[in-house]
């Protein structure tokens, strides 16, 4: 049997609720907005963290803590 390592939640003000979603390696949360998607992968490797964020034809993709540089606006 594969390794639990990480649980996924998601919430929506509907307050509809699913949690504890086992993933060994990635998740990916899909969100549909009209004509366009907004993707969000997590994927646990033994090297660390990846994020990837895509919408439409723009994507962004690196490590955990790239992400939080990119967030507070100390990447492009």
């Amino acid at each position: 049997m594969s390794e639990i390592r990480m649980t996924t939640e998601t919430r929506t003000d509907y307050e509809c609720e699913a949690s504890g979603l086992p993933a060994e390696r990635w998740a990916e949360a899909v969100f549909k907005i009209g004509d366009e998607e907004l993707v969000i992968e997590v994927s646990v490797e033994k090297t660390g963290v990846i994020v990837g964020i895509m919408v439409g034809e723009v994507a962004w993709k690196g490590t955990l803590e790239g992400f939080k540089k990119l967030l507070k606006g100390e990447l492009q």
